[in-house]
């Protein structure tokens, strides 16, 4: 099975890897599409106020200009270990047991703006792009998504998508029958679902946390959704190719 994480805007600092090797990241086919980016974001740094903007960036928050400065040179950590955040504090990778972060390493990528989609494992530095960020002369929706597919479709058995759709349109996942998004709902009395946000993102992180400490390789919906009440999930089916966690 592979889950689809969406990143986080914010990131923890440091780390006790060296600098980025664009060779130990999942899917070398992305590289070419990496470096121009970095390279890039880089160049932008140089004028501060220019990224700022570019990044929608306020000016408490002028810190993440140094960071993009210094991508090629600053320290690295595993990717589920840099992203902070609602989804991330509920998932707490570095509590995760030894077991569960080798799961997470062979079942987990983490969709960032910068790199694609990456593994949970793989060193990435502190920096600071989102979905949504533009950066001139390399529109991200152009830039990643026929090459992200190309490169998610290889995955095979279950596909669980828990991006936002922000991170899916910088990259569909496959398009069959295992191949699902998981969206988050809650019930109103009368039964009717509205999707959530908050709450979206806290029970995304809880259930991928079970799903890591489980490490089990589920190889289809149905037993996917089997397990979940056991785990204290409330999971169904949705619309077609989707899975409602129901909250």
């Amino acid at each position: 099975m592979l889950v689809l994480l969406p990143p986080s805007e914010t990131k923890r600092s440091g780390g006790n890897g060296g600098p980025l090797e664009f060779a130990a990241l999942t899917y070398p086919s992305l590289n070419s599409a990496r470096r121009v980016l970095v390279r890039a974001l880089r160049a932008l740094a140089k004028d501060p106020d220019a990224m700022m903007a570019a990044l929608k960036l306020g000016r408490t928050q002028a810190s993440e200009v140094d960071r993009n400065r210094a991508l090629a040179s600053s320290p690295t950590m595993a990717a589920l270990d840099r992203y902070t955040g609602v989804l991330y504090d509920a998932l707490d990778a570095p509590t995760l047991a030894p077991a569960a972060r080798e799961f997470a390493g062979r079942h987990v990528l983490v969709h960032s703006a910068l790199f694609g989609p990456v593994g949970a494992l793989d060193g990435v530095p502190a920096y600071r792009l989102s979905h949504d960020s533009r950066l001139p002369g390399h529109p991200l929706k152009k830039h990643w998504g026929g090459a992200v597919t190309k490169a998610l479709a290889g995955a095979e058995g279950l596909v669980l998508d828990l991006r936002s759709e922000g991170y899916v349109a910088l990259g569909a996942a496959p398009a069959r029958a295992e191949s699902l998004f998981l969206r988050v709902v809650t019930e109103a009395p009368g039964g009717q679902t509205r999707a959530l946000n908050h709450f979206n993102k806290k029970s995304k992180g809880e259930f991928t946390r079970a799903i890591l400490e489980l490490g089990q390789d589920f190889g289809c919906a149905d037993d996917l959704l089997d397990w979940a009440p056991s785990a204290g999930f409330r999971l169904r089916p949705g619309a077609p190719n989707e899975l409602e966690l129901v909250v």
